[in-house]
């Protein structure tokens, strides 16, 4: 025989052994399930049985045998025979799968197999479990053939009388559900009092009573009721739910119900819808040359579909006060991308054309979407953030008055960069009629004015301030440079004034030291410097980096080098003026509705005396915490005084429809433990939190007084 014959014969062995073992441990319980049959409707109970019984006993023998696979197999003859050497797996791998090294153990224990077959590794018979279960199967099959009629039944068999349990009991429960046609949930039946249903469903009952009741009705736990209409010998009633309650079944004329604790219908709300923006990718988007059309595209889901979608644009024209809006709505129509739920989630896709709407240089164009699901009567709608396209304007020339009421996006004294490049220019015109001495003594205080505009720069944006050793103000610096004329001057290009300090000079109006330090701290680290935003802040780096240079060349004495340093770092501040309109969403003031029924009426009711001094609040005024402080010390807690407090602070609970439950199941049975810890463990995050206190100080005993009269005394040791 060869090897992978033996194997496989191997292999079959295992897996009957294996189903015989499953059946003979199964034919027990499937002959008490063919008894319990038989006892209960007869031959046509005892033949149903025996065909479960067979297909159970099929499918338990079945999974028996398929457990024993290749891998089975392989565990098995390692553990039995250690000349496998654990490789046993490779007798069932492909060869063509296997490393070279794999190959030749596999030759070498099929060379160990030919010389000596393998032994059996199938399961050995468990022969007392066997019969422990088989003498508990006898035991089972006899009990039922000989237990007395009234011991065994059948759910609606009706063999046992209620009347005589003294209660009424439900034999019978169906639950009708139908979900609002928008939300396209089908309609359902379900056989249990508790259940969930979609917001605005209707819920119909269908109720079988052991004993017939005169009247039954459905208790909410918000007071109102729902009776129950009589149809033969079932009673029916209906009602749709707008928000999850607790209800409980009250029957009239009849026995008390064996289990009338609260029911619970919890209902789903409807989502509002979710839109997420793709294009365009950031919320300010400036016009590139040429550009004639802006791309939009959105998404937006919803749980159960969306009903209409629409672009509100905006067109924003002008300066200053003069800026005029034009605004419009467009509708949109999606495309599904989720074609199994259709309407569920969806894409939109818009192209402006620029020219059409008007825009001009200077303008801005800001939209938003807004999208609205097909909740019926009043829908949800979710509006996305607002994006704007920005045509930026024609760069403004500096002027030493004042410009209107538009707010600059920094302060006027930060225009002085164009009065730098004025006096470079002048000195550069006039250099030829000028001495070395002079030339280098005026560039040096131009140098020194681009210093100080760049210090004032540094502090918006978070670097340190640089003064003289001398302590003098930078504002000296200026006369300083303008009076000396001596050739050591070149020396102060390399040194840089280490003393670093805050100074405030109150008579110097518009001193942005002076305001950086009375009302900021933003020198120590750069990107904690709060005043700008991070698009701002780049362009003012780049502008500092290039009064670096100017002030370099400048205070060498060369004036015609720092120029184009001057002029890029006055271009980098034209494109922070441009910045001078931001877009916000008007968001209108809304009021509560009026009661008119209370117009001329008179009623004060609700009304508080305005000139009343206003009462503290006390943390100790809750009914939790009383609630709480009473099962925490065995007490019978204020349980009615507990759900009036839950009914006012329902927004303060996570599950007060829970706590609700509990309050009422501990109100129905006081001496139950399980109750009580159920109702505590609820109240405990509704518990507040105490104020904080400053611990009073424990007075010292004797020994410690006696140590700190020691070391008042001058002894720095402890008394012995």
């Amino acid at each position: 025989m060869t090897v992978d014959a033996r194997l496989h014969e191997i292999g079959r062995n295992a897996r009957t052994r294996s189903a015989a073992i499953a059946s003979l441990y199964a034919l027990p319980a499937a002959a008490v399930v063919v008894a319990i049959g038989a006892r209960a409707a007869g031959w046509p109970g005892a033949m149903a049985a025996v065909v479960v019984a067979a297909v159970a006993l099929g499918i338990c023998m079945r999974r028996a045998a398929r457990a024993v696979d290749e891998a089975w197999i392989a565990r098995r003859l390692d553990d039995a025979e250690p000349r496998f050497d654990d490789s046993a797996d490779l007798l069932f791998r492909d060869a063509s799968t296997l490393s070279p090294l794999q190959r030749l153990q596999r030759a070498r224990l099929h060379a160990r197999i030919e010389s000596e077959p393998a032994a059996e590794v199938a399961s050995p018979w468990p022969w007392p479990r066997i019969a422990l279960a088989w003498v508990i199967g006898i035991a089972a099959v006899a009990f039922v053939a000989l237990a007395p009629g009234t011991v065994i039944e059948v759910p609606g068999s009706g063999s046992q009388d209620p009347a005589d349990t003294g209660a009424t009991r439900i034999d019978r429960v169906r639950l009708d559900i139908a979900a609002p046609a928008y939300t396209r949930i089908a309609a359902r039946s379900e056989s249990t009092l508790e259940t969930r249903v979609a917001e605005g469903s209707r819920v119909a009952w269908h109720l079988h009573f052991t004993n017939m009741p005169n009247a039954v009705a459905l208790a909410f736990h918000d007071g109102s009721r729902v009776d129950l209409a009589r149809t033969g010998d079932e009673w029916t009633g209906e009602r749709v739910f707008a928000t999850s309650a607790l209800y409980r079944i009250v029957p009239d004329g009849a026995p008390a119900l064996d289990d009338d604790n609260l029911r619970r219908i919890d209902v789903t709300a409807d989502r509002a819808p979710d839109v997420r923006v793709i294009q365009p990718g950031k919320s300010l988007t400036l016009l590139e040359d040429g550009q004639k059309t802006w791309d939009l595209a959105f998404e937006a889901s919803d749980d159960y579909g969306i009903a209409a979608a629409s672009l509100a644009i905006t067109l924003a024209q002008g300066t200053g006060e003069n800026i005029a809006f034009k605004e419009q709505t467009l509708a949109l129509a999606g495309d599904d991308i989720d074609t199994a739920n259709p309407g569920r989630h969806q894409r939109y896709r818009h192209q402006l054309d620029l020219a059409a709407l008007g825009i001009a240089r200077g303008d801005d164009v800001i939209v938003r979407l807004a999208v609205s699901d097909n909740r019926d009567p009043r829908p949800n709608t979710t509006k996305s953030a607002s994006f704007i396209l920005r045509w930026p304007p024609d760069a403004s020339s500096d002027s030493a008055g004042i410009e209107g009421l538009v707010e600059k996006a920094l302060p006027a004294y930060f225009r002085s960069q164009r009065q730098i490049i004025i006096d470079t220019e002048n000195l550069l015109a006039e250099q030829a009629k000028l001495g070395d001495d002079v030339v280098l003594a005026r560039s040096d205080g131009i140098g020194v004015d681009q210093k100080i505009l760049r210090l004032r720069y540094g502090q918006f944006l978070g670097e340190e301030s640089e003064t003289r050793s001398d302590g003098a103000p930078p504002g000296d610096d200026n006369r300083k440079g303008k009076n000396e004329a001596d050739a050591g001057r070149a020396d102060a290009l390399t040194k840089r004034e280490a003393e670093h300090k805050h100074y405030l000079d109150a008579q110097k109006f518009g001193d942005a030291g002076a305001v950086v330090s009375e009302y900021g701290h933003t020198h120590d680290v750069a990107e904690a410097a709060t005043l700008l935003d991070p698009e701002t802040k780049a362009i003012l780096k780049s502008a500092l980096n290039e009064m670096w240079d100017a002030e370099l060349h400048l205070r060498q004495g060369r004036p015609a080098e720092a120029l184009p340093f001057e002029n890029k770092a006055l271009a980098y501040i034209k494109q922070v003026q441009q910045s001078s309109r931001i877009y916000l969403a008007r968001v209108g003031l809304e009021l509560p509705a009026v009661d008119e029924s209370r117009r001329l009426s008179g009623d004060r009711k609700g009304l508080t005396d305005r000139a009343a001094a206003l009462a503290p609040a006390d943390d100790t005024d809750s009914a939790a915490l009383a609630a709480w402080q009473a099962l925490d010390a065995h007490g019978t807690p204020d349980l009615d005084a507990l759900d009036r407090w839950v009914d006012t602070h329902a927004g303060a609970t996570a599950d007060s429809l829970a706590l609700l439950a509990a309050s009422d199941r501990l109100r129905r049975a006081p001496a139950c433990e399980e109750c009580r810890h159920q109702l505590r463990s609820l109240l405990w995050p509704l518990l507040p939190q105490p104020a904080t206190t400053v611990e009073a100080r424990v007075a010292p005993d004797a020994s410690g007084r006696a140590y700190l009269d020691a070391l008042r005394g001058g002894n720095a040791g402890p008394p012995r």
